[in-house]
């Protein structure tokens, strides 16, 4: 299927096939869903135990063509993300609103700004003008660290990239002013846990 951004360019995963090996012969199984699953696994957690309300947000599509191969199946085989979709993850936790967006990083040092977005960036500002507790979530693959760091540091270093500074995100900076988040059986990634420190 070929999925088209609102720009009318066409979406590429830029995650490799599960279990595919790469051209350095590692093979990237789940590679870019892990944390998404482990996240989706926490908040379904934290939904059942009564201790927060946060969703995964649904991206929009407008689907443009099916085919029908079969008299019983249909096939979407072309459509548009209707429009940019924001950060990931919204929800409410001891009656503030959250909103986080979820990255992983195969670099063992840093992690490219371009794996955000310029509409991104403005609306954990806009969120975090009006109350809300805006966040990033980090995982360096390659140690299986995750860490949560503030949305305005996020905003410092976008701010700066486009006024000539550098293009990423060191590991140092989540070291010094992140906060590293436990991983358990249930919750998997017990970010609330980190919130609670950082916010409350």
């Amino acid at each position: 299927m070929t999925v088209y951004y609102p720009n009318g360019q066409p979406f590429k995963n830029s995650f490799t096939s599960v279990g595919k090996a790469s051209d350095s012969g590692v093979v990237y199984g789940h590679r870019g869903m892990t944390l998404e699953e482990d996240l989706n696994v926490s908040n379904r957690y934290y939904i059942e135990t009564d201790q927060a309300v946060i969703y995964k947000k649904p991206t929009p599509i407008q689907i443009v063509h099916v085919d029908y191969p079969k008299r019983s199946a249909a096939k979407i085989t072309e459509a548009y993300f209707r429009k940019a979709s924001t950060t990931d993850y919204n929800g409410i936790y001891r009656g503030r609103y959250i909103d986080f967006e979820a990255k992983e990083t195969t670099h063992a040092h840093y992690i490219p700004l371009k794996n955000f977005h310029a509409h991104q960036v403005e609306h954990m500002k806009r969120i975090k003008r009006h109350g809300g507790i805006g966040f990033i979530i980090v995982k360096f693959t390659q140690t299986a660290e995750i860490f949560l760091l503030d949305s305005d540091y996020l905003a410092n270093y976008w701010v700066a990239s486009m006024k000539g500074g550098r293009k990423s995100m060191p590991k140092q900076l989540f070291m010094d002013h992140g906060h590293l988040i436990p991983q358990n059986y249930l919750p998997r990634i017990d970010y609330l846990r980190v919130v609670n420190k950082v916010y409350f």
